[in-house]
């Protein structure tokens, strides 16, 4: 009887105590899918207005405003190494009265820690162009241009004014505050005309958060730059020096501007002084200006022009822009 009454409890025992061991153990956790990798592809795009389109101290749309827009895709082949592409336009107003500025380019961007570096190529393509005359008279030599009497000015162009360079760039992000840069352009045909261009120039930046409020970020930023321009062709007699010989020693000049911006989220506002140390009758030998105000000739190593344009002179420049990639936006 004692050996029957041990025998129930036992079986109770192990009936009870079995349930509460396995309710004691931890339930597996589900399998979780890893998140996949971030896309290598991007679209970076924006768009902006200018009281004035200033391209390295030279205005492009006659001092008046302009608009521009990009698209550029970009493929990271690391996150520290970054293939890119991409298609800008801009409206200008220029002598030989294209419908528009188109910059095709590309490039690869390698970043150092805080040193980022940008080497790539584009070409300014200038649909549409025509060749501006401002000869009185008949000038066999200018080919189908042959003068316009509309413009006494002397100032002629070349019918097509497309042109490519190549360009290197460095960014130092020293800290959140302070960025430096350097830059350089080099084209062996500046606007086609034969003579070399290389513009170097060093930016610094300098940024303030959370000084204004509403997340609105300032910043104070300037370049200094210098434009050395070589000789030109002997194009269908366009470009000569005045002993007949050969082509134009183009003129060197210097260019810079200092200015403040405002950023909230995409946007961008920037106000900025642009200037450079040409003279107008130089300003006027580089622009072939439409509207450049006749003068009695003004000697430009060995080549003379006969008239003087605002288009180089200081500026006070005004842009409003949004920039932004696909990524941003997931």
């Amino acid at each position: 009887m004692k050996k029957a009454v041990l025998s129930v409890a036992a079986a109770l025992a192990v009936s009870v105590t079995v349930p509460a061991l396995a309710a004691d153990m931890p339930a597996k956790a589900p399998k979780v899918a890893p998140a996949p990798p971030p896309s290598p592809w991007d679209i970076a795009f924006g768009a902006a207005v200018t009281s004035d389109y200033n391209f390295r101290g030279i205005s492009q749309t006659d001092l008046g405003p302009g608009g521009f827009a990009y698209f550029e895709p970009r493929y990271n082949i690391t996150p520290d190494l970054q293939l890119y592409g991409g298609i800008a336009a801009a409206s200008v107003k220029l002598a030989t009265n294209p419908s528009a500025e188109v910059d095709l380019y590309g490039g690869i961007r390698p970043t150092f820690g805080p040193v980022a570096f940008d080497f790539g190529a584009i070409y300014y393509w200038y649909p549409s162009e025509t060749q501006f005359c401002g000869l009185t008279g008949p000038f066999p030599f200018l080919g189908p241009c042959g003068g316009n009497p509309a413009f006494a000015n002397g100032n002629t162009t070349l019918s097509d004014t497309d042109y490519w360079e190549v360009y290197g760039k460095v960014l130092w992000t020293v800290n959140p505050m302070i960025a430096l840069g350097a830059n350089v352009y080099y084209s062996p045909s500046w606007l086609h005309t034969g003579a070399s261009g290389t513009y170097a120039s060093g930016t610094a930046k300098f940024t303030f958060e959370n000084l204004i409020p509403n997340n609105i970020t300032f910043y104070v930023s300037g370049e200094g730059g210098y434009y050395w321009l070589g000789t030109t062709d002997l194009v269908a007699g366009v470009f000569v020096d005045n002993a007949g010989t050969g082509g134009w020693d183009l003129p060197d000049y210097a260019y810079w501007n200092v200015g403040i911006g405002f950023n909230w989220k995409v946007f961008t506002l920037d106000l900025r002084y642009h200037d450079t140390n040409l003279s107008k009758a130089e300003c006027n030998s580089l622009t072939a200006d439409p509207s450049a105000s006749p003068n009695t000739g003004v000697v430009i190593n060995n080549f003379t022009t006969f008239a003087s344009s605002k288009w180089c002179g200081a500026a006070f420049i005004a842009k409003l822009s949004a920039d932004l990639t696909l990524g941003s936006l997931k």
